[in-house]
């Protein structure tokens, strides 16, 4: 397949970078490659396994689809595709998409209920093929967007981790692309000729999705100020949770005592 090296390369960089600012992948691990058949799906999948020839530690890899049940989904690909290129892969089929349909209302968004189905589904089958780490496709943009959905609709401040431990404390998901960006994964899996997947549910592409919308606002704000994006992917990393309402951050009472301790100061001073 023909791929630009150059890119690849400065992919790899950014790949390699995450896993060594977060600790990602170890020595010894089996890292289990969430692969939707999208292209950020398939660019992780690539870029690990250019970085697992070449890396100084020893790991493994293996490719795990969930298909959702829906009509016209081309898992036949995904499976080619992978035997192409020599990835162990495994599918998983299920009927997450009737679920969906039996439990929804038909005017609300499936996409939270499909995560939480198919994160499970993932963590089921991370037992199964012995993987210690579970890695996903996202990538900066979708920190950032998930930092904006999250403050403007979810009264919360907060984004996404690059590394987290599930509650029952028995599986870590990485996400290794978190400094590459959309745009770089698209061009990547393009270069390298690897197909791209719809995932056939109806709501895929419904520009009234409050994601979406949010993707325009940020595609806009990147053309009138350009590297806008990476700096909100900076701050992600530089919090002053002295300048937040949060009092959990700063409880009412160490306020009132700090306070009181800088007048005594200043009294003492004079």
């Amino acid at each position: 397949m023909a791929y630009d090296s150059v890119l690849e390369k400065k992919l790899a960089r950014k790949t390699t970078r995450a896993i060594v600012d977060f600790d990602l992948i170890e020595d010894g691990d089996r890292v289990m490659v969430g692969l939707s058949g999208g292209k950020d799906s398939w660019a992780l999948l690539r870029l690990l396994d250019a970085l697992r020839r070449r890396a100084p530690i020893h790991f493994t890899l293996v490719a795990v689809n969930v298909d959702s049940g829906y009509d016209g989904y081309k898992h036949d690909t995904i499976a080619r595709t992978c035997d192409e290129h020599g990835w162990e892969y495994r599918i998983e089929h299920t009927s997450i998409g009737d679920i969906i349909d039996d439990k929804l209302d038909a005017r609300a968004t499936p996409c939270s209920l499909c995560a939480r189905l198919r994160r499970g589904v993932l963590y089921r089958v991370a037992r199964d093929v012995g993987a210690t780490k579970i890695a996903l496709g996202h990538h900066a943009d979708d920190f950032i967007e998930t930092l904006l959905l999250n403050l403007f609709f979810a009264g919360a401040l907060k984004a996404m981790p690059a590394r987290l431990v599930s509650d029952d404390r028995r599986h870590v998901v990485i996400r290794p692309l978190v400094y590459v960006s959309e745009e770089e994964a698209r061009d990547y899996t393009r270069m390298a000729g690897l197909p791209v997947i719809g995932c056939c549910c109806p709501a895929c592409g419904d520009l009234s999705l409050q994601r979406q919308r949010v993707k325009r606002l940020l595609l806009d704000l990147e053309r009138e100020h350009p590297g806008v994006k990476q700096s909100m992917l900076k701050a992600l990393g530089n919090v002053a949770g002295r300048h937040l309402l949060d009092q959990r951050l700063n409880p009412v009472a160490e306020l009132r005592a700090e306070v009181a301790e800088q007048l005594d100061k200043v009294a003492l001073a004079t």
